[in-house]
């Protein structure tokens, strides 16, 4: 039997270890504005273009409706988003910012450059692998 290191030659290893690392370096950041990791997420797809339909706001951070209703409740409970039946389709529910939720953009849009400059990445670096990342996530069709 040769001894190699088959846990460390595979990809989804450095993946799942990378993943866990960059979101535990968003925590110290989040907790004094108190969020978890999946809402900062959605709070920023929010800040891109609010309201958003709940449906609309899973499709964008590639979350099922069992993960984004009780996201989006826990937000409305903290008082940073509401949520609202949309007046042509009651089928269909609109989350938008409040001022406290839009009052946290200026901090929200900074912790990226904490990441960055913490995983000491240059924006080249950060586009690269961004772009690598998406490729892997959401591949072209061949």
């Amino acid at each position: 039997m040769t001894n190699t290191d088959e846990l460390g030659r595979q990809l989804s290893f450095a993946l799942y270890g990378a993943a866990n690392r960059v979101i535990r370096l968003h925590k110290p950041f989040l907790e004094p504005l108190g969020l978890t990791f999946p809402q900062y997420l959605a709070m920023l797809a929010l800040l891109d273009g609010a309201p958003q339909t709940v449906g609309a706001l899973g499709a964008r951070l590639d979350m099922d409706t069992g993960t984004i209703t009780p996201l989006v409740k826990r937000l409305e409970a903290a008082g940073m988003v509401t949520r609202v039946r949309d007046r042509t389709d009651e089928r269909r529910v609109l989350v938008d910012l409040t001022d406290q939720g839009r009052a946290l953009e200026a901090d929200l849009h900074g912790i990226n450059a904490k990441i960055k400059t913490a995983c000491r990445l240059t924006s080249k670096n950060v586009d690269d692998l961004r772009h690598t990342l998406e490729g892997l996530a959401h591949p072209a069709a061949d």
